[in-house]
Parts: C-alpha cells; structure tokens; sequence
C-alpha cells in the first residue's frame, strides 16, 4: 500500500453504444473500435447476433468470437479472457444486453432461482444471481483492453412527419440492462435511427457539449488521444499557454486539446478569448486610420 500521485497513462476505455435495432450500433462500434487500435486485426467481436458481426467483414480482417444461447454471463467473461490472451486491444462486445435478458441471462437465473424456492421470494432470489453478474461486469472494467458494449434500446414508435405525412418512425428509450450499467462506464452514447450518436455520459469531457453526430474511426482516435495524454502537464502549464496564445483558433485547438482542465480554467480561456478579440479590433481600426491618411502627409 503506498500514496502515489494519481496519472491517466494508457488508460483503456470503457464505452457503451444503446440504440434501437437498425441504428447501427454494430457499424458504429467497429468504426470506434479501428479508430483506438488503427489495427483490424487487433479488434474482436464477442457476437451474439447469430453471426451479424460478419457481415461487416468487408471493413477489415477483425476477428469473431461466437456466442450463442444460454447467454449466462459467465460465457462472456471466457470470452473477455481468451481475447485478452490472444492480445486484442479492443473488444467489442455485441450485444452486452443479452446477459442481463437473453435467454439463459440474470432475468432468466432469477426466475429460475426464484421457482426453486420453498417460499418464492424474488428480493431474496437476486443474492444468488447478483454475484454473477457482477463478475460479468468486473471483466468488463479490469478487462487489459479497450471495450465497447452495444445495448439494445426498449423500442418505441412515434409519429412524425415526412412529405406532409404522418408516418411512424422507431426510436429507442431506455437500454436493456441492469440499472446503473452506465455507471460503470467511461463514456455511453445513445444512437438514434439516423445513425447519430449523443452523448449521455462522457467522463473525457471530448462530447459533453457536442451536437449529435456519425460516429468515424476519428472518434476512437479522439478518445485514443484521450487515453494516452500525458497528465505530467500541468493546470499551471496549461494557464501559461492560453496567455501566450496570439489567434482564436490556437485558442480553440488549445481548449480541445486537454478537455481535463476544461471548467476550471473556462474564466482563463474567455478572458484571452476578449484580449484577442480587442486586440484584433484595434489592428483592424489602425490599419484602417493608415489607409484613410495614406498620401496626406
């Protein structure tokens, strides 16, 4: 036991991807997947989809491993181990929801634990069954590698509008797992039925205030950068920088750069923000004054 200071050096993320079917929760997780690694053939896919992860095969050589029912968690978690053993970097795991409600998952051990009861009692029955799932989620956060978990969504339809139409379009409500699952989680994005990601949790501080997007390869780079950066530089380092800074575009990059120090050094970045600002005002009145006086004189 010892105090040490605490540092963020190659870190591995966990990530969550929740979304109705058809949202393009597996597409997203490989193209975040290769943008961590930059290697197809370090990625693998712990598939539970009756084999759906091969049809992307045409993105890159990345490897497959193929569960199929019961989906007790504990088959997950021999899978995270012979990934890790085979030296993967990032593991995908599609689809994490079929360990809590697929058949042969916690709801199903509950049942069945429950049913065997002299005196049924559900609260009670969850002491057998917990512990197994929390093994399952314990692979997933100790895992050596990076991890995605796709989530199925509760799918709901609602009306909405197309060429002066009322049609019924799908969308996706709460993931399919144990409550608090986010929790364990880095960052969670939700994905909506045009393929765009929001943010509902980001411990990087990289989306919190981002617009809905596609995720690319240059989304696992960005979280990549994210986990590799070198916390030895320091809030004061950072301050000095935004006060040598001379654009508003080295400015920006800055503020992008180290998404740690973010909030508390905010009042640092707008105050440079306004002396550059002013500073290009005055250039631009001055330039002005020497065109109007040129030649008088």
């Amino acid at each position: 036991m010892q105090i040490q200071k605490a540092k963020r050096n190659a870190a591995k993320i966990k990530l969550s991807l929740a979304g109705a079917s058809g949202s393009g929760k597996s597409f997203s997780s490989i193209m975040l997947a290769y943008g961590l690694c930059k290697d197809f053939n370090k990625i693998c896919v712990i598939d539970t989809e009756n084999h759906s992860a091969s049809l992307y095969s045409h993105l890159g050589d990345f490897n497959v491993i193929n569960l199929s029912a019961p989906f007790h968690p504990d088959k997950y978690i021999e899978a995270i181990k012979l990934a890790e053993e085979a030296g993967m970097e990032v593991i995908i795991i599609d689809n994490a929801t079929h360990a809590w409600s697929g058949k042969g998952g916690c709801l199903e051990l509950h049942e069945k634990e429950t049913a065997k009861m002299k005196f049924p009692n559900s609260f009670t029955a969850w002491n057998m069954i917990t512990p197994i799932y929390q093994r399952y989620i314990d692979a997933i956060i100790n895992s050596s590698c990076h991890v995605i978990c796709t989530l199925r969504s509760k799918t709901e339809y609602v009306m909405s509008e197309r060429n002066g139409k009322q049609i019924p379009q799908k969308t996706g409500t709460a993931p399919m797992i144990r409550d608090g699952f986010d929790f364990e989680m880095s960052v969670a994005f939700d994905i909506d039925q045009q393929h765009k990601a929001f943010c509902t949790k980001d411990r990087t501080g990289l989306f919190q205030d981002k617009e809905p997007f596609i995720i690319t390869p240059d989304t696992g780079r960005k979280i990549l950068q994210w986990c590799s950066n070198n916390d030895s530089v320091s809030v004061d380092e950072i301050s000095k920088r935004i006060g040598n800074v001379s654009s508003i575009k080295e400015l920006l990059d800055l503020f992008q750069q180290f998404p740690q120090y973010r909030e508390v050094l905010r009042p640092e970045f707008e105050t440079r923000k306004r002396q550059i600002m002013i500073n290009q005002n005055v250039q631009q009145q001055l330039a002005h004054q020497k065109i109007n006086t040129n030649g008088t004189h």
